[in-house]
């Protein structure tokens, strides 16, 4: 039977009426007045639609389900819906069973060569597709006989290929991106929302990343992420990550699929990301398939760009805080190529002469001399080689090398007639992380495909505080010495083996090994002085064994519903004991119609790491521990359900999802128990404990067009549960969010003018107050002799709240062309209506307690009014 675009257009399109300019013409002429006055695309064989037939309309003005009665006979033609384009075909009677044939290859940029990931491959005929893999790879299985195949991806121009099929064939296809007056922002992947199997997941490109205002002139990929519903930031300029109620550690961040322990620069103002390095972001916060694994809340996938394989190209910016620089071309022209980007900030380059300047003061009693010195600076570097040995074998090499450093000295010269005294303080501050991956990508044969990767990552933190002072007279000298030093880290080796098995277009099979190595430091603490030796504490590494393996099916068992079901099974091997942890995954899809589904998901996650977090420590002395004999693992449960749409002629997605996730076996540190307490084991300072956390999530994001952007807004509970503390009572956790909304907008508004902007609101963090305070005794050792101090009276855990957040950001971008290349002024202000938003609570006393009207006062702390900033960026 005919099926009519009412199911695939929606109500409104279909019903909306068309003016035509004559009531006779073929049909082709009435298709191509429909693509100028509607935005629609038809695509259609003309061997087989006869377009060329002249037909009469009833009259000029007709819906489009009219036009389809009067201009097709009743069964002949079968109208499919792919976003904006309208695919006509034949009407199949039947399909007789015959020979099976299998095209595979990869789709890559013409342009540069790279891959492209979620690049979509259609059987017009058959009515069947498969998407690229994470590595441009598909294998499509379709009848041997004639065929019309489509190869699409957004932002890029589609291409139509009519096939006679015979036999297996290798087609490798190079997509063309939109011309400058067509490129739109777009998500990387083009399967509408409501036909993938999977929620809770959302990808950005580089250029949505880019296109974000930015804070002192430089762009952040977790920022970005921070924007998108169920997610949110620590604090005011934070690069964390809190996801539906879940801690940082809980978040599972993969560059080129490795894990990267730290994404902080600047003390946790800016992530280690660069933009100019990035290729696509995928965030998964829910319904994760079985090949993830090791975390509770979120996986976020980075992949970093493989180098341009036809010709050298480079971009660059110059900020207010750094600048980079990104090159990349080929080594060999088609087959090998090369990315290398670089990113520095020059704050202690600028500031040195202002700092480092002797001062030098005379009194009767002698000369004073001071010699300042300091500095901060971070840097971080992206490497990537890839060498396509033939249509079968490709080899990558990916590297990436990160440091924050802060630094300060103090001289000081002491002289007079009868004494010479210098003293020298210095103190270093510095932290950083490098990984490094050999990936092996074989088709083993047109429906399997393998992927082989051996990593290295570390992290490590060091701090360090030396004072020497030296007294001499006429007669002896005096030194004292003393030294305070401090470091952590992880350092991991692992390898992996991910196998792609595409036995038909309704089966996608995925399964896999992993190996880790993981080898922890944590909280290394040596104290030495001129009157002792070395004391250290807690020195021992612990060395831990982690495995895992997994298989996953995304199997369309028919035209509306659709599954992702998998297992993941893993294992930590630690302490001579062996934790093994067993994970089922399910999610799936049921099609209401071609635009509308509903989604469902169960995700059991384990996770054997922990970050230990110091509250109120500005620096970064968290540090990562391993489940132990005495920490058992992190687990979850999260049960997800949603419904997805996508309006087809605009290319609207709207989607509403809720959650409940329970956690067991979290860690926190105890009551009065921290990084400053040298004197005990890490395991002896936490205790472990319970949370919850569910919401409901509203997303309606806008694709394609001169316009593009989303509004996001979640309503959300967290809580956690300890015995140890809070007397056992459920509290709210610390950044536990009753409301969080956020707008994000793009907007071209002329060929070289584009304005983008973003509001957030938040409701406050929540934190713990003293309700109430009392003199008590300290240090008394008789009755006569003790001394006062005022003791402070908590009732419940984060029962108070600060006040809401918000803040709007825009920027507006002038883009030029040059004999050279492209250059792009971009003028930003962050926090544009300066809203003075909490970022700390102080408390003060505003008289010493000897006085009656000693009374204690609390006063927030803002950190960052309106900062306008702009930058300089360029492409060549």
């Amino acid at each position: 039977m005919l099926l009519y675009s009412v199911a695939s257009l929606g109500q409104a399109t279909t019903e909306e009426p068309i003016e035509f300019s004559r009531e006779k013409a073929t049909i082709k002429y009435f298709l191509n007045e429909i693509e100028k006055t509607q935005d629609i695309k038809f695509l259609y064989d003309n061997t087989k639609i006869q377009v060329n037939r002249e037909v009469t309309l009833p009259q000029k003005k007709l819906t489009l389900n009219t036009f389809f009665e009067a201009a097709f006979p009743k069964g002949t033609v079968t109208f499919i819906i792919r976003g904006k384009s309208i695919i006509l075909k034949p009407t199949q009677k039947g399909k007789a069973s015959q020979k099976k044939v299998t095209i595979k290859g990869y789709i890559n940029d013409e342009g540069s060569g790279e891959n492209l990931i979620g690049a979509h491959v259609y059987n017009i005929d058959e009515q069947e597709g498969v998407a690229t893999n994470y590595y441009g790879f598909y294998s499509l299985t379709l009848p041997a006989r004639k065929a019309s195949i489509m190869y699409s991806y957004a932002g890029y121009q589609d291409q139509l290929f009519h096939i006679n099929l015979q036999q297996d064939t290798t087609i490798n296809i190079d997509l063309q991106p939109m011309q400058l007056e067509e490129v739109v922002v777009s998500a990387d992947r083009p399967d509408p929302i409501q036909e993938v199997s999977t929620m809770g997941t959302v990808s950005l490109t580089s250029q949505q990343i880019k296109s974000r205002p930015v804070l002192a002139g430089e762009v952040d990929v977790i920022k970005a992420l921070q924007l998108l519903p169920g997610v949110q930031s620590g604090h005011e300029g934070s690069a964390g990550l809190y996801v539906r109620g879940g801690g940082p550690d809980q978040n599972l961040i993969l560059l080129d699929g490795v894990p990267v322990y730290n994404v902080s620069h600047l003390f946790g103002f800016m992530s280690v990301f660069n933009a100019d390095a990035i290729q696509n972001v995928k965030l998964v916060k829910g319904a994760f398939p079985a090949r993830y694994g090791g975390r509770l809340s979120s996986v976020v996938e980075i992949s970093m760009k493989e180098g341009n394989n036809q010709e050298f190209h480079g971009e660059g910016a110059v900020g207010l805080v750094a600048s980079k620089l990104t090159l990349e071309g080929p080594i060999a022209k088609g087959k090998t190529s090369f990315m290398i980007s670089g990113r520095r900030t020059y704050i202690d380059l600028l500031a040195r002469p202002f700092i480092k300047d002797n001062k030098e003061t005379t009194s009767e009693g002698g000369t004073l001399t001071e010699s300042p010195d300091g500095g901060y600076f971070f840097y971080d570097v992206n490497a990537k080689i890839n060498h396509r040995f033939s249509d079968k074998d490709r080899i990558y090499f990916s590297a990436y090398s990160g440091l924050d450093k802060g630094y300060g000295e103090f001289e000081t010269r002491e002289s007079s007639s009868s004494e010479t005294r210098e003293s020298n303080s210095d103190s270093q501050l510095k932290w950083g992380s490098k990984i490094a991956l050999l990936r092996w990508n074989h088709v083993i044969n047109k429906k399997l495909f393998s992927n082989l990767s051996l990593s290295y990552s570390a992290y490590n933190f060091f701090a360090q505080n030396k004072f020497t002072e030296t007294a001499s007279n006429a007669t002896e000298t005096i030194q004292d010495f003393q030294q305070f030093r401090t470091s952590s880290g992880i350092d991991d080796w692992s390898v992996k083996l991910d196998v792609d098995y595409f036995p038909s277009p309704n089966h996608a099979i995925r399964a896999g090994l992993s190996y880790i190595d993981h080898v922890f430091s944590p909280n290394v603490v040596a104290i030495r002085s001129n009157e002792e030796s070395d004391v250290t504490f807690n020195q021992q590494s612990i060395r831990a064994n982690e495995f895992a393996a997994y298989v996953e099916d995304d199997i369309r068992i028919s035209k509306k519903l659709q599954v992702n079901a998998g297992f993941h099974v893993s294992g930590f091997d630690v302490d001579n004991r062996l934790y093994v942890a067993w994970q089922p995954r399910l999610s799936g899809r049921y099609l209401l119609n071609d635009q509308m589904a509903i989604k469902g998901s169960y995700t059991r996650m384990t996770q054997f790491l922990n970050l230990l977090t110091n509250p109120g420590i500005g620096l970064p002395t968290d540090f990562w521990v391993p489940s132990t004999k005495s920490v058992l693992p992190q687990e979850s449960d999260q049960y997800s359900l949603g419904w997805a749409y996508t309006h087809p002629v605009h290319e609207f997605e709207a989607s509403v999802e809720t959650y409940y996730k329970s956690m067991e076996n979290l860690l926190e540190y105890k009551e009065g128990a921290g990084f400053l307490k040298l004197n005990e084991n890490w395991q002896d300072k936490v205790t472990s404990g319970k949370g919850q956390s569910y919401g409901v999530e509203f997303f309606v994001r806008k694709k394609m067009g001169n316009t593009d952007g989303w509004v996001g807004y979640t309503l959300s509970w967290a809580n956690r549960q300890f015995e140890a503390l809070n007397s056992g009572k459920t509290f709210p956790y610390k950044f536990d969010r009753r409301h969080d909304i956020s707008a994000v907008l793009d907007h071209q508004l002329t060929d070289k003018i584009r304005l983008s902007g973003n509001w957030v609101y938040g409701t406050g963090t929540a934190l713990t107050l003293p309700q109430a305070e009392y003199i008590g005794l300290f240090d008394h050792t008789t009755l006569d002799q003790y001394s006062y101090r005022y003791l402070q009276h908590y009732s419940t855990r984060n029962d108070y709240r600060m006040r809401a957040y918000h803040r709007m950001d825009v920027s507006v971008s002038f883009s030029k062309k040059k004999k050279w290349g492209h250059r792009e002024w971009v003028v930003s202000f962050y926090n544009l209506y300066s809203r003075r938003n909490p970022f700390y609570i102080e408390q003060r006393a505003t008289e010493d307690f000897t006085s009656e009207s000693r009374e204690e006062k609390f006063r927030e702390l803002t950190l960052f009014p309106i900062i306008p900033s702009v930058s300089y960026r360029f492409k060549f």
